[in-house]
């Protein structure tokens, strides 16, 4: 027969929970116990009545949901059993509720989907998070997802793929900010303390210091009243809106230019992939080299430095942008650049890489790719140019409504 003993109640402790080793099951009391595997593992079970039959519901495991968690989720547990309800059900109900970071990933992806004008840009968004992030922790809930989960995803990428592990991090940020927005987390998003974790991006290969592309048209503003001479503020303006590199800018020559046709031609040489690249000049880059030509007293170099005969120092733009006390780089406007194309148009990637002249990494997508997609970069880099100046257009709109 059973002894007729006090129940135990609150019979374990945080420190013998720790130290317990032995497979088995250990009361708490309440129907709530701690069960070790032969593997070690620890976890929660409740035992409760349901309707006239015992129930065993599982808690969590020990490493995640602590003794007083475990207690609270029993007594909670207990109580719907107690007024007739069916805790199981209940629980059942809190997991459907709270998302997986697959299942909230794919509804961002089609709470957006009327916005991307171009299904490729809008399949690329999904394929990136499904190729990266979704085997990490695709199947945790949102609520769950912490800093270090991201860490993991991002750390194997960071240095050997910055774009690409720059979008999936703006995604996965995009994705926990719909999941706190919905309710299904507290606190702050994940994405935003794993900097910390990375390295530095500024060695070869990697990426630079890049200013907000959203910050980029009220930088350009500045530039143009800055005390920088006006060859100079010419000549970085000039790189912003090609997207180009210091070099390809700063050894540009008249020879290079079609201006009838809008177009400018860099020779392999100066270019990192050793190919010829052809760049469409939008509005605002004619004007620019309309008033370099005044400035250039019949140079070879579009934008000559100190003597005619030979071209701006290549450290001219770092120490500019180092006296209006910002720390970007010049080649970070490349970036900038990308990351305009990719989260505020409808533009194709291909157009934007094109645009950047990066090689292309799947030689079998290159063996096909012939052409250079000029007409479709026309029109990106005209967008951009005007991206970048709409705050001087603003801005003269205002004075003009003032007049």
């Amino acid at each position: 027969m059973k002894g007729r003993g006090k129940h135990p109640d609150k019979a374990l402790t945080a420190i013998r929970v720790r130290a317990l080793h032995e497979p088995g099951r250990y009361t708490d009391g309440n129907g709530l116990y701690l069960v070790v595997d032969p593997s070690g593992a620890k976890r929660w079970l409740l035992r409760v009545v349901v309707h006239g039959k015992r129930r065993d519901i599982g808690l969590g495991g020990a490493s995640l949901v602590s003794l007083s968690e475990a207690r609270e989720k029993a007594l909670s547990y207990r109580k719907v059993a107690r007024d007739g309800g069916d805790p199981l059900a209940v629980r059942r109900k809190e997991r459907r509720e709270i998302p997986t970071f697959r299942k909230a990933a794919e509804q961002v992806h089609s709470n957006h989907r009327s916005s991307w004008k171009n299904k490729k840009h809008g399949d690329q968004w999904i394929n990136t998070l499904n190729d990266y992030v979704i085997p990490h922790f695709g199947e945790t809930r949102v609520d769950q997802v912490q800093t270090p989960d991201v860490l993991r995803v991002l750390a194997p990428i960071w240095m050997t793929k910055p774009e690409t592990a720059r979008r999936v991090r703006q995604r996965i940020r995009a994705v926990m900010d719909w999941a706190k927005a919905s309710g299904f987390r507290d606190g702050d998003n994940p994405v935003e303390g794993v900097q910390k974790g990375l390295p530095r991006q500024n060695g070869r290969g990697s990426h630079h210091d890049a200013m907000a592309f959203g910050e980029v048209a009220a930088f350009v503003q500045t530039l143009r009243s800055s005390d920088a001479g006006e060859i100079t503020r010419l000549a970085l303006e000039f790189l912003i809106l090609t997207a180009s590199r210091t070099s390809e800018v700063l050894l540009a020559r008249w020879v290079e230019l079609d201006l009838d046709h809008a177009l400018w031609t860099v020779p392999a040489e100066r270019m990192k992939a050793g190919r010829i690249h052809r760049v469409p000049l939008s509005a605002r880059c004619l004007e620019i080299l309309r008033q370099a030509r005044l400035l250039g007293s019949g140079a070879d170099y579009i934008f000559p430095g100190r003597t005619v005969e030979r071209p701006l120092s290549n450290m001219v733009f770092l120490m500019m942008l180092r006296r209006m006390k910002l720390n970007v780089t010049a080649h970070g406007f490349r970036s900038s650049f990308r990351d305009w194309a990719s989260e505020a148009t409808s533009f194709p990637r291909e157009v934007a890489e094109m645009a950047l002249a990066h090689t292309i990494e799947n030689k079998v997508e290159a063996a096909y790719r012939r052409g250079d997609l000029m007409e479709k970069r026309r029109e990106m880099m005209e967008a951009w140019a005007l991206f970048c100046t709409k705050a001087m257009e603003q801005q003269a709109q205002t004075s003009q409504n003032e007049q």
